[in-house]
């Protein structure tokens, strides 16, 4: 049994995002705050509009209370979900199956996470009772096994696999060299990235997605009320939450080259949203790239390019700000930072501007007559993750 479509049965009305970066002078409170009265603000409402409310953190807060203390609320649900690095998807999903039910009028999802605060140089980790038999390696150490896997698979030279992998640090860092909001907003060159001390394998520093703070929030309606609310809502297409189950870190047949939970949730989300063709009919696309050889084979396993031609769409540059398809004109993961709670809402707000005509000139990309975006977070190591994927329009029907 496959999950009923929820297409046009829910749609974004406003959102909020916060600078991104190392915070120091701003609390989570702050943050929080910051977040749900500029969503509120868009969405021409006040916070006491809202009927519910959905919180995505990993380890900022513990329960809706994190929400409902700084927001001051009195008599409202606040339900705190955290699912990995696809906790803010996570809050917009349940945020978005609720308002689709007809529990609720008006819903928000907020997605915030302070790591700075946390004193570490990686992802706070949380402990976790096991057997003792699960793998002891960095998300980078993890994460670099794409790379000879992927040169072996297909037969791509270590060269041209490295020139493919520098121009994705490039490509995001030029788009969030241009958004104010980004933590990191200086373009990088092909020489900075291979002087970059190593990190672990091929990866190097600019091939990993830093750490900040940040938040960012999204008011929705059902679709119909959202459509009388305002001219230009954005509309969910498709929702796709896939966990797996753990078999490719014992299946010998594994090979590291793609993400069998992305390939689901993609399958599913343009299931829902009646997609056929992603590459022609999705304008943009805000992924995960934790690392640069993660955006490469997300590219595949998204259907944006046919498996073992990712690395050389990359170098004719389909997947700039101004190809035919551009993936993270904001500058992904590796501009932002990886807020845990907040990213996968940051994907949205990109969204929301650019499928809207609203993103700032230097950075708006063609939309070549398309009305569709896609977002995508995945948590955990290749082989034992859960990801999520959406697609949001501007048309309805």
């Amino acid at each position: 049994m496959t999950a009923r479509s929820i297409k046009d049965a829910a749609a974004i009305v406003g959102m909020g995002l916060t600078q991104f970066g190392e915070l120091w002078d701003r609390s989570a409170d702050d943050l929080i705050v910051e977040a749900a009265l500029a969503a509120c603000e868009d969405a021409g409402i006040e916070l006491s509009d809202v009927d519910a409310f959905w919180l995505g953190t990993r380890a900022t807060g513990m329960s809706g209370l994190a929400l409902s203390r700084p927001l001051k609320l009195s008599g409202k649900p606040v339900t705190r979900v955290e699912n990995f690095c696809a906790t803010g998807s996570e809050a917009f999903r349940n945020a978005s199956y609720a308002v689709t039910s007809g529990a609720y009028d008006v819903v928000m999802a907020l997605g915030v996470e302070k790591m700075k605060d946390a004193g570490t140089s990686g992802l706070v980790p949380v402990p976790i009772p096991h057997d003792g038999t699960a793998a002891e390696l960095t998300g980078p150490a993890y994460f670099s096994l794409l790379v000879p896997a992927y040169a072996e698979k297909y037969g791509v030279s270590q060269e041209d696999l490295r020139t493919a992998l520098t121009s994705i640090a490039c490509k995001n860092h030029y788009n969030g060299a241009r958004n104010p909001k980004a933590q990191f907003r200086k373009e990088v060159s092909p020489e900075t990235v291979a002087k970059a001390p190593p990190v672990a394998g091929a990866l190097g520093v600019f091939d990993c997605s830093g750490i900040s703070d940040g938040a960012a929030a999204a008011i929705l309606m059902r679709g119909d009320d959202a459509a009388a609310h305002r001219t230009d809502p954005l509309y969910v297409k498709g929702l796709a939450l896939i966990a797996g189950d753990g078999s490719g870190q014992r299946d010998t047949e594994y090979d590291f080259t793609t993400f069998p939970e992305v390939v689901s949730a993609a399958r599913e989300a343009y299931r829902q949203a009646g997609v056929t063709d992603p590459r022609s009919e999705i304008a943009m696309a805000e992924v995960h790239d934790c690392f640069t050889p993660t955006e490469m084979v997300l590219m595949e396993d998204l259907g944006f390019s046919e498996r073992g031609s990712a690395w050389s769409d990359v170098l004719k540059g389909a997947f700039d700000l101004h190809g035919d398809l551009p993936v993270n004109p904001d500058g992904g993961l590796k501009s932002f930072g990886h807020p845990v709670g907040a990213s996968g809402l940051r994907m949205l707000y990109e969204c929301w501007l650019q499928l809207r005509g609203q993103a700032p000139a230097e950075r708006q990309i063609d939309l070549h007559g398309r009305s569709l975006g896609l977002t995508h977070n995945l948590g955990g190591p290749p082989g034992d993750c859960v990801s999520f994927v959406s697609v949001v329009g501007t048309e309805k029907g």
